[in-house]
């Protein structure tokens, strides 16, 4: 299967990452990545920065080391009613949004409270990517969760960090696969992506892999192959 991008990274601006956006797209282009994506953590976590920066995102180049850069954020989920951490005039300059749930950010409630959190965050144009939904932290009802992103053209991640021996989110295998039979049933597509914190872990999506050959999940429904496929998503 082809992987040509991994569009969940942080650079030195999220505060508990060491690496800048040089760094990380020379990474990238050193393992012959077509594109990558950095989505630092938006202002609601703790150490992170500032609104402005995504702001000012219109400044950066969108190709460094032969790389193709999509620069967006990994926004954070603030209640159940999916609402996110940043505002439309901040959301309109990313690239690629990502909303992901934290517990520095939000306080995990119900099955029922969480579900509907997520899908609020879907209906929200400027989110194309739920991030590591797999958190048995934030445990959701991931049936619905697979026919909600088909319905709303949202991509569900199978991330990689989460799936890393010594990992600290919750039940991640067994929640990832319990999300990848239901994408298999209603048709809806994944994206595998690094979550990398650090140059070394860019691109690294052996585990996401090795679950999507463990389950045999259909590669059709697996993103990483096409740029063209990517963009369809992000333009929603």
């Amino acid at each position: 299967m082809l992987d040509i991008f991994d569009m969940h990274t942080h650079s030195i601006a999220s505060g508990h990452s060491y690496n800048t956006i040089y760094e990380m797209a020379r990474g990238a282009a050193d393992l012959g990545l077509k594109a990558l994506g950095i989505t630092e953590h938006a202002p609601a976590l703790p150490g992170t920065c500032h609104a402005l920066y995504f702001s000012n995102l219109y400044v950066v180049p969108r190709e460094l080391s032969g790389v193709k850069l999509y620069l967006g954020a990994e926004l954070n989920i603030l209640d159940y009613e999916g609402r996110v951490d940043l505002g439309p005039a901040e959301l309109k300059r990313l690239d690629i949004g990502i909303a992901s749930m934290h517990p520095p950010c939000l306080t995990p409630g119900s099955c029922k409270e969480l579900t509907h959190a997520y899908i609020c965050a879907m209906e929200n144009p400027y989110v194309q990517v739920i991030g590591h939904p797999d958190d048995g932290r934030y445990l959701a009802d991931y049936e619905e969760m697979a026919r909600k992103a088909k319905e709303y053209h949202v991509l569900l991640e199978l991330n990689n960090s989460s799936l890393k021996p010594g990992g600290y989110r919750q039940n991640s295998w067994e929640n990832a696969r319990a999300m990848l039979k239901h994408c298999e049933r209603f048709g809806t597509k994944v994206i595998m992506n690094s979550d990398a914190h650090v140059v070394s872990d860019v691109g690294d999506h052996r585990f996401a892999w090795k679950l999507v050959q463990e389950t045999g999940f259909p590669e059709e429904l697996v993103v990483n192959g096409s740029l063209e496929e990517l963009d369809g998503y992000l333009q929603r």
